[in-house]
């Protein structure tokens, strides 16, 4: 019989034990992270789009340099409607900002500016918002019929605002819009819901 000597083993590779609580520890925090980032990933794309405000056109609800939250979500299921603030690229120029102007006119519907007021369908269009007589109907001088994908936009500051009035901006297509403006961020004391 031999004996077995003991010594030190350089050849011999030690057993290691695997603590599967610890693996199934990590690998929980792994997908949990992974599921957070994605859920972030997800509401920031669809509801935090953020633009700033340029310019005054669409005082005094928004001013210059306030920063708003772009939902770019719930345009997938329902159309925009008369009142919404929309968030578009004019002629889908990417190259720009983008102009959040008010919703006035929907697909099918007609408008017209006279004597200083927006009437749609013939008549004048009833809004909770006290905007000023406006001084220039531009292209909306004449009635304008929408086709079944445009929308008339104009700026609650009326009198100051580049809007589909003018041939640069014109009635909006639906392909051009990128969302609904619907929260102020900043400055903070303007933080809220967008009306």
């Amino acid at each position: 019989m031999g004996r077995r000597v003991k010594g030190l083993e350089f050849g011999r590779k030690k057993e290691r034990k695997i603590n599967l609580s610890l693996f199934r520890e990590i690998l929980i925090w792994i997908v949990e992270i992974a599921i957070t980032i994605a859920v972030a990933a997800v509401f920031t794309y669809f509801f935090g789009v953020r633009s700033t405000v340029v310019g005054p056109s669409m005082s005094p609800q928004l001013e210059d340099g306030d920063e708003v939250l772009i939902d770019r979500f719930f345009y997938k299921f329902i159309s925009p409607k008369s009142g919404d603030i929309i968030a578009f690229l004019p002629n889908g120029n990417t190259n720009t900002h983008y102009y959040l102007k008010r919703v006035v006119a929907v697909p099918g519907d007609t408008v017209q500016i006279k004597d200083g007021r927006v009437f749609v369908n013939g008549g004048e269009l009833a809004e909770e918002l006290e905007a000023a007589r406006i001084e220039d109907a531009g292209l909306a001088e004449h009635e304008i019929t929408l086709a079944e994908d445009e929308y008339f936009v104009l700026g609650d500051n009326r009198n100051n605002s580049e809007d589909s009035r003018f041939a640069n901006i014109g009635n909006i297509k639906e392909s051009y819009i990128i969302g609904k403006a619907w929260f102020v961020i900043a400055p903070r004391d303007k933080l809220g819901l967008i009306q």
